[in-house]
């Protein structure tokens, strides 16, 4: 038998705002409904650890559902669609950011206001999971360790003093890591999502998973494709193209 084979799906902002890191509803929804038609299993980022612990069995293939930033149209144009189909997904938040507009570098123009602790506070209830993206997005991979250090764990206190329940997951703002900041990493969470193209596996590296993200999928058929096993061809282009952009490019300029 294969072994099973996750896309953790990467998303910020769905909404009309343009840019690479917007999709609009519509598509969104499209994406979502595609994978509920497929019958691909939605599954979280716990199962996923609990998989690897030999605690639970995966499916050959699944899906795991992760939005970036905490934005407020998460709560207005993605949840409903996630709650119709009743998907799990993970939210993670720069804390420093919340309940204001994007501020950080590479943010968006105009600024994308993120969501505030009430609404929050009401998407965990609901049994949406949040995670740490520090707490005022910086590239990690450019800080001294002790600044590392505070963006790790003051985001995490700050997460669990709000919800009330323990933060085990983060997400590197830009996808920018280094060996010394996967360590810090390792001391506070149990995972760390990363903006490396490519599907994840029980041998991944979970400080370090690899996930798809959606504005290369915002062609119906192109995600249908790659839903139903035959989408390989596509991805290996779409990670020679980014190998080329990346030799360029800045962190924030990145997807």
């Amino acid at each position: 038998m294969p072994a099973p084979a996750v896309d953790i799906l990467m998303y910020h902002s769905i909404s009309d705002a343009g840019g690479p890191t917007s999709i609009t509803p519509p598509i969104f929804a499209a994406q979502i409904d595609a994978i509920a038609a497929a019958g691909v299993p939605v599954i979280t980022l716990d199962d996923l650890l609990a998989a690897k612990a030999g605690q639970k069995a995966l499916p050959s293939h699944s899906v795991i559902l992760t939005f970036d930033d905490g934005f407020g149209d998460f709560a207005d144009a993605a949840w409903p669609v996630l709650h119709r189909l009743g998907f799990a997904a993970i939210v993670y938040l720069p804390t420093d950011h919340i309940g204001r507009r994007e501020a950080w570098r590479g943010a968006n123009l105009p600024p994308r206001r993120l969501m505030s602790w009430p609404a929050i506070r009401d998407l965990a209830q609901a049994g949406i999971t949040f995670g740490s993206h520090t707490v005022s997005h910086p590239d990690l991979s450019a800080l001294p360790p002790e600044a590392v250090e505070a963006e790790l764990s003051v985001s995490r206190r700050r997460i669990e003093d709000k919800l009330g329940r323990s933060v085990r997951h983060f997400a590197p703002p830009y996808g920018r890591s280094s060996a010394p900041v996967q360590q810090a990493i390792r001391s506070h969470y149990a995972t760390s999502v990363s903006t490396e193209l490519g599907q994840a596996g029980l041998d991944s590296d979970f400080l370090n998973l690899p996930r798809l993200e959606m504005f290369y999928f915002r062609d119906g058929a192109a995600w249908r494709r790659h839903l139903s096993g035959r989408g390989a061809p596509y991805l290996n282009l779409r990670r020679a193209l980014r190998a080329v952009r990346d030799l360029t490019s800045r962190p924030w300029e990145r997807v």
